[in-house]
């Protein structure tokens, strides 16, 4: 993918194989309780105790968090420096093992695909997987999408 001094990454810039890095990420307590009391009040996210008591095995984000945490790694990565037009949904969102208050969130998002759309012109579909690790390279996440990128030239964009 392209990365020097442009502002914006269009559908020509995504190759397939190319890996976009994520993160870090820091988690802290604070921005757990406050997710959960906002969107996911389960005593697990909200009490320490409660987490460390539970099978999760400590003060755990909200996976819906982690999700959220996830989004925003990508929107610094490359979406807000992007072409983007959303998405028309997600394949798949796994929360492999839970996200802890004190880790440091990292990973990366790998094109799998790409093509032209067949019914907008100007407009590409980029298939993608990402990958989020704690600190201990345990894989906490993985995510599959297509979003769709404006092409800078549809006449010579394949």
């Amino acid at each position: 993918m392209k990365d020097d001094a442009s502002p914006r990454f269009a559908y020509e810039d995504f190759n397939v194989g190319d890996e976009v890095p994520l993160g870090p990420r820091h988690v802290t307590a604070e921005e757990v309780i406050e997710f959960a009391k906002e969107f996911d009040p389960q005593p697990i996210h909200l009490d320490a105790a409660a987490g460390q008591a539970s099978i999760l095995g400590g003060h755990a984000a909200s996976g819906w968090h982690t999700s959220s945490m996830f989004m925003r790694m990508m929107c610094d990565a490359f979406l807000l420096k992007s072409t983007s037009q959303g998405s028309p949904g997600v394949d798949y969102m796994r929360w492999m093992k839970p996200v802890l208050a004190g880790d440091t969130l990292s990973g990366h998002t790998k094109v799998l695909s790409k093509r032209k759309s067949g019914s907008r012109p100007g407009l590409g579909l980029v298939t993608v997987v990402h990958k989020l690790f704690n600190q201990h390279g345990v894989q906490v996440l993985e995510s599959q999408n297509t979003g769709m990128f404006l092409l800078r030239d549809p006449e010579t964009a394949t």
